[in-house]
């Protein structure tokens, strides 16, 4: 199996890219965000690859990041998820924010993605819950306390204060994550018109 490639960029396309090593064109194919990261044709890249064998094919799929790896191989235990849907999601959202999605329990995030209905966006969030992948895909802290609010349990100033974040226009993710930091630095007894205070200035900043 092919678990990673050292080559230079030689075409990319819609949905793929072919990786030159050392003569021989490997066709990776790819979410739309690690396309968009790609470096100019002919220059250097390394890809982490996913090797998909079925009696009538042979696939690469490339991740420009072990995370988004990771995230790839979860999302496909899922039921009614394969590797078109994964990367479609991991095209839409990225490592992080689709952590935060499912801390959050939020279905409809996950669920802006293309080809990916309610029941499926539901099915996500519920089986995934607690299987984040451990390699920096967001911010143990912040992944505590989004956990948190996604399960009901967080304390009613800091849940407060993330509604009415989002009241004003900020995602649930983002919300939650600048209340983590303002949390570890002045206490989770923090009065939820401060915590509105400080998380503005965060979202600002």
């Amino acid at each position: 199996m092919i678990g990673k490639l050292k080559g230079l960029v030689d075409a990319i396309e819609d949905d793929k890219v072919l990786i030159d090593v050392n003569g021989v064109c490997y066709e990776c194919h790819c979410s739309g965000r690690t396309l968009g990261n790609l470096p100019a044709i002919g220059e250097a890249t390394t890809m982490f690859i996913e090797t998909y064998v079925r009696e009538d094919q042979l696939k690469l799929f490339g991740f420009v990041t072990q995370a988004e790896k990771q995230w790839f191989l979860l999302l496909m235990t899922v039921q009614g998820v394969g590797a078109k849907v994964a990367l479609a999601i991991l095209s839409t959202l990225s490592a992080s924010e689709l952590s935060s999605a499912i801390a959050l329990q939020d279905k409809a995030m996950v669920g802006r993605a293309p080809g990916v209905g309610p029941k499926v966006a539901q099915r996500i969030v519920t089986e995934l819950k607690g299987k984040a992948p451990v390699l920096g895909a967001i911010d143990p802290g912040v992944q505590g306390l989004q956990e948190a609010i996604g399960e009901g349990v967080a304390s009613s100033n800091v849940a407060d204060a993330v509604s009415a974040l989002t009241n004003l226009g900020y995602s649930q993710a983002q919300a939650s994550a600048a209340l983590a930091t303002i949390v570890a630095k002045e206490g989770d007894d923090t009065s939820t018109e401060k915590l509105i205070r400080l998380g503005l200035k965060e979202l600002s900043s």
